[in-house]
């Protein structure tokens, strides 16, 4: 078993955002340490929530320790002319001295030797990952390759379809993954569905299982989202769920509605019902197709959401669908 060098080891930073080569700085300090702290930095001008930031160290390293530092923005520099500034500042900020500090930066040794501790310098010439955060905040799409998949998850593009029973949601979805190589959400209700379809009571709904319903396919979108190639594609939302939930139950549900976060979904396609209904053994909802699509539109608009209506042949619904994705801003598919 490999020797642990240090007990308390330090890295600091801004991690906007985080990314492979600062994961490479933490699994390295990992490695050779008994306890990691890392300090996330926050100043105002940041348009990453610091929150945000820091639980995406946290779910990739539940072991490590995660603090937030707010900070006066005139120590956001580099500069080894205020590492003695930034030195007084952490010891006071964690009450001890550590031993150790892992970082990629020149100003790393200054800040360590003014804290008492020892400086280990991992990849300063960025060989292993050549990236910075300041080229990814140029264009995050660009270097999408260098993000960890939660990282990945947040700034993914959302791209929700829906519709009535038989109108070719599930379809679509799969002709715009395979078309922008990407991952995308099945429908987690129909699973339930069909899991529960030879049951005594199949036709008997309540807003817990819709509840239910809504968590999982929020749960799976999330992790979609982090294998995703810039945008993501979902047969359904939580959105939609509560239309389901006045399709089966007949009225609105404040329970459900506090899943729902149309503020992750940049787009929204609606199928029409202009194509034929198809009966595959699941489905009842032939004579109300036309309802349920005038319902989409209503709370589509009411809730002010950005959306389409596609319809004529298979075809053409993957290209009106593909004309309109690409012409969202900061998509940037191709880089």
């Amino acid at each position: 078993m490999q020797k642990i060098k240090f007990e308390k080891s330090l890295i600091i930073g801004k991690f906007y955002p985080l990314h492979l080569g600062h994961c490479y700085i933490i699994d390295t300090a990992l490695k050779n340490s008994k306890k990691l702290t890392v300090i996330v930095c926050q100043t105002n001008k940041y348009k990453i929530p610091v929150e945000t930031r820091a639980q995406w160290i946290k779910t990739l390293y539940p072991k490590v320790g995660v603090k937030i530092l707010h900070h006066d923005a005139s120590l956001d520099s580099g500069s080894i002319r205020i590492s003695k500034k930034w030195a007084d500042l952490t010891l006071n900020f964690l009450g001890y001295k550590p031993d150790v500090v892992f970082s990629s930066e020149d100003y790393g040794e200054a800040y360590a030797k003014y804290m008492g501790s020892k400086h280990i310098l991992v990849d300063r010439k960025r060989k292993k990952f050549p990236i910075s955060g300041t080229k990814i905040r140029k264009n995050i799409y660009k270097y999408w390759r260098y993000l960890p998949y939660p990282v990945k998850s947040h700034f993914t593009k959302r791209i929700v379809i829906l519709g009535a029973e038989s109108t070719g949601t599930t379809t679509l979805a799969k002709d715009l993954a395979f078309y922008f190589k990407t991952s995308w959400v099945p429908e987690y209700g129909r699973l339930y569905y069909e899991g529960k379809m030879f049951s005594e009571n199949n036709q008997v709904w309540t807003t817990e299982e819709f509840s239910h319903i809504t968590q999982m396919q929020n749960e799976i979108e999330e992790k979609m989202a982090g294998c995703s190639n810039k945008i993501l594609i979902c047969d359904t939302d939580s959105f939609t769920t509560t239309i389901w939930h006045r399709r089966y139950i007949g009225n609105t549900s404040k329970k459900l509605e506090k899943f729902v976060h149309t503020d992750k979904h940049s787009f929204y396609i609606l199928t029409s019902t202009d194509i034929p209904f198809i009966q595959d053994g699941t489905r009842d909802g032939e004579n109300i197709r036309n309802w349920m699509h005038r319902l989409f539109i209503k709370e589509l608009g009411k809730r002010h959401l950005n959306y389409i209506v596609v319809e004529g042949s298979k075809k053409e619904r993957l290209e009106k669908a593909v004309k309109a994705i690409e012409k969202l801003p900061d998509i940037y598919i191709n880089n």
